[in-house]
């Protein structure tokens, strides 16, 4: 531990064990060997006495000098690193780690060998080789000091890297699989910035540093799992490294990566979630600008193009620009800026395969995705404004229009046999589900069974559509719906793909009390994990379990009703009166009513909150109210105490009752019947006595 002292001629604990061996008087060797390596200060012989008065042990005296001088030594070093030349500086630096080097294995100096070696911008290979050899030593050393082993050592540098890239794809997979479902707080919803600041992307700019070399293994890294995996989030991390170096301005990178113009541009437009015409310019003009014998760039484009937040960007900005076209009456072949969206769109795409077969080439366009399958996809936006627009018109006026609920079959065979149009495809029905219409979604729907690559059952699409099915909420208590859905779409691949399995439970989790308990049985069935199933599913099922049994118990049991008292009061005379049910905002002006209202409760009656006095009750007692809607709301404007009583000729039960939001005791509504409602001779109850709709809120 302190054989490094030796080397410097300074005197160790061995040395003393030797001194006191030999020695014929101890207390005079131990002296003698306290006044040889203590403190060299004449004046602090003096000073020490006063320490040994007030029991401080010498060795926390000499403790706390050591610290003290340590941390001003360290002060030292790091403002050597700064002063000066250059070539001076890191020679000073040299001088001081060849004399300290072999003190490293000492903890209480390790450091400061450590702060050496930091600031020197080439260690000698040698003394490399000694920390690399010492797994405590590489621990130890600052990342400055492993970068200059990494550079040499690809095996150990990607022992480093691994497991990042690992948790990664672990955070990216939690992302896509998160129990909550909302369309304002999905995949896509973080900005770039933000995401750049996640660990695993500051951890690996600070391996990287300024080191070109290192930079180009991540790459490599990046490129060889994504050919292995198939995974697109490689690609993602791909261009956020580069946007994270290029926060930190680290111009050593940035100016030799020749994708860092585009990803710039790129990085705005998925900031803006929108491709306008002038980035549009911008990224074409770096496509058009790949010279000869330089297409090997076009693989790293083609990787960040790959980048689902990229491909995200590109085909919203598709759907957008299809809209505006329709407004234009323009076809897609006429658009540049559209085909340029579908130029980036099959470059991203076909990134695999490119890297795969290293033939740099851009994939050529079919152009039957422009002169039939983008027209088709107008064809069905206009039946979407046409269908609308015409629900808008007042009942008289509608002409009966029926949606179309079949697909053409060029349509389906795009998005089984395209990529870029079974992207462009299913990006439409994200649309639809995020206007909330039902028809035209349950239309596409069947189409999305088989579509290129399954596609349509990939965890990206099905996070997007289970979070924008969120508002189609009360939908999931149709039948039909829920048919064409779940029987229709989503089930038919939940045996053979566990992810789809995972998404559907997200969703019932989310939804399971707008789903009919029939439907949500069956369900429960289909979806009950096998023996195989990983632990996610297996714990989905476990927690809509838990949700159901919380269902069913918060279910009220049917109450015993109570008989309503007889009323022996006589009849004013009037028109017929009839039950109504009260909801806000439902009577005319100045419609007279009959309130029931009970015995020991008191209500605030009057305009408002002020003038209002306190209404106490004597077991049930008519009081005839006047509700004007003069401020779009009732208000109570008179009231008298009057005794009635309702005959069955003169009075109709409706079922159930409605309250006032802001009169939580008022229960029965009474206004006239119409003239046909009571005629004379009427039948009566037996008892003669008037039947209500029950008194809401009087329990």
């Amino acid at each position: 531990m302190f054989a490094g002292l030796q080397d410097l001629g300074v005197a160790n604990g061995e040395d003393l064990k030797e001194t006191l061996t030999n020695c014929t008087e101890p207390l005079k060797a131990i002296e003698q060997f306290q006044t040889e390596n203590g403190v060299l200060l004449p004046s602090l012989q003096s000073a020490l006495p006063f320490l040994d008065l007030h029991g401080t042990p010498r060795l926390e005296f000499h403790q706390s000098v050591f610290d003290e001088l340590r941390d001003k030594l360290l002060e030292r070093v790091s403002a050597i690193a700064l002063e000066g030349k250059a070539e001076e500086r890191y020679k000073k630096l040299e001088d001081l780690l060849e004399k300290s080097f072999s003190l490293v294995k000492m903890p209480s100096l390790q450091p400061v060998v450590m702060c050496v070696m930091k600031h020197l911008p080439k260690v000698p290979e040698k003394k490399l080789k000694l920390v690399m050899a010492d797994k405590e030593l590489y621990r130890a050393c600052a990342v400055e000091v492993k970068r200059q082993i990494w550079q040499d050592n690809q095996a150990l540098f990607g022992d480093e890297v691994s497991p990042l890239l690992k948790q990664y794809i672990l955070e990216k997979e939690a992302a896509l699989f998160s129990t909550e479902l909302s369309v304002l707080h999905n995949f896509f919803s973080p900005s770039p910035k933000m995401r750049r600041q996640g660990q695993v992307v500051q951890k690996l700019a600070q391996m990287v540093g300024k080191n070109v070399k290192l930079y180009d293994m991540v790459l490599q890294f990046l490129r060889t799992l994504f050919l292995r995996t198939r995974n697109v989030h490689y690609c993602t991390l791909r261009a956020e490294l580069l946007m994270s170096l290029h926060d930190l301005d680290v111009s050593d990178i940035c100016t030799v990566d020749p994708c860092h113009k585009f990803t710039w541009c790129l990085d705005a437009c998925i900031r803006e979630r929108f491709v306008d015409s002038k980035r549009a310019r911008e990224l074409q003009g770096f496509l058009d600008g790949v010279k000869k014998g330089q297409e090997q760039v076009l693989g790293d484009l083609s990787m960040i193009l790959c980048d689902p937040f990229a491909i995200n960007t590109l085909s919203l900005s598709t759907i957008r620009h299809l809209q505006e076209l329709v407004g234009q009456e323009t076809l897609p072949r006429d658009s540049p800026d559209l085909l340029l969206l579908l130029r980036l769109l099959s470059l991203g795409q076909g990134a695999w395969d490119m890297i795969d077969s290293q033939v740099f080439k851009e994939p050529k366009m079919e152009a039957e995705l422009v002169t039939r399958f983008l027209p088709t996809l107008m064809s069905f936006l206009v039946d979407d404004y046409t269908f609308n627009v015409d629900q808008k018109f007042p009942a008289e006026e509608k002409t009966p229009v029926t949606y179309p609920s079949t697909l053409p079959e060029s349509f389906t065979k795009f998005l089984q046999e395209q990529r870029t149009a079974c992207e462009v495809g299913l990006y439409y029905v994200l649309h639809l589900a995020k206007q909330r219409n039902r028809s035209a979604l349950l239309r596409l729907l069947p189409g999305l069974v088989e579509t290129f690559g399954d596609l349509a059952f990939g965890d990206i699409f099905l996070h997007l559509l289970t979070g924008n099915l969120a508002l189609l909420a009360d939908e999931f208590a149709l039948e039909d719906f829920c048919t064409s859905l779940f029987d229709g779409f989503l089930l038919t691949a939940s045996s053979r793909k566990e992810n789809v399995q995972r998404h559907v439970l997200r969703l019932l989790l989310h939804l399971h009390h707008r789903v009919a308990p029939a439907r949500l049985e069956a369900m429960q069935r289909v979806l009950e994990p096998a023996g195989q199933s990983g632990e996610a599913v297996k714990e989905l099922y476990e927690q809509l379990g838990q949700k159901l049994e919380q269902l069913d118990h918060r279910k009220p049991s049917p109450a015993p009703v109570a008989e309503t008292p007889a009323l022996e009061l006589p009849l004013p005379p009037g028109p017929a009166l009839a039950v109504h049910p009260l909801g806000e905002g439902t009577l005319g002006e100045g419609v007279p009513a009959e309130v029931w209202m009970q015995e020991g409760q008191t209500d605030w009656v009057g305009e408002g909150t002020e003038g209002a006095r306190p209404l106490s009750r004597q077991s049930l007692v008519p009081r005839r109210l006047a509700f004007p809607l003069a401020s779009g709301r009732p208000s109570v404007r008179s009231l008298t105490q009057q005794q009635a009583d309702f005959d069955t000729g003169r009075c109709r039960r409706v079922p159930g009752s409605t309250h006032l939001p802001f009169f939580p005791s008022l229960s029965i509504l009474c206004a006239p019947l119409p003239p046909a409602a009571a005629q004379p001779g009427s039948p009566r109850p037996a008892d003669g006595r008037p039947q209500f709709g029950g008194l809401g809120g009087l329990d």
